[in-house]
């Protein structure tokens, strides 16, 4: 049922925030505990207006943590997402908490409906977000040597 509200309220999140690209509501996080979202970034600090904007829709508001990464990750794949996030993310500049309305069933919460929340902007930053060193390019491995050791690996009895 979580991963159906995930896909059917997609639409209606992009209706009000066009850059998003996908969601993903994990079962690991409870469906509502915590949404990783994909953007097409535009301009410095926009994945904390994203953050603000989510916390702002109707029983969004809950979602306990927000992670957002740029367009070309993956929100399905997780270790993808885990890989690109922390390559990504200075952890005292790119975390934020704010405190506001909690799940009434969230049994962590300092107070009955009221605790904190965390956002993650986990996506390449820009010199206008106080980044001033060149971003490393992506080693990305090309289909024939992607071929030649996924080949290897069972002649290595490691498939």
């Amino acid at each position: 049922m979580g991963h159906a509200v995930e896909r059917i309220f997609l639409p209606v999140m992009k209706m009000q925030f066009p850059e998003i690209v996908d969601v993903s509501m994990p079962a690991e996080g409870i469906f509502h505990n915590l949404m990783i979202v994909a953007i097409r970034k535009s301009y410095p600090g926009h994945a904390r207006k994203i953050m603000s904007g989510i916390w702002s829709l109707g029983q969004a508001m809950f979602t306990k943590v927000v992670v957002v990464v740029d367009h070309d990750v993956d929100v399905h794949n997780f270790r993808e997402v885990v890989w690109k996030a922390l390559c990504a993310i200075d952890p005292e500049r790119d975390v934020q908490f704010v405190l506001g309305p909690a799940d009434t069933l969230d049994h962590a919460s300092r107070r009955p409906d009221f605790g904190s929340k965390m956002g993650v902007d986990a996506t390449r930053k820009w010199a206008g977000e106080g980044f001033d060193r060149p971003w490393p390019d992506e080693i990305v491995m090309d289909a024939s040597t992607k071929k030649r050791i996924d080949a290897m690996w069972s002649k290595l009895g490691l498939s």
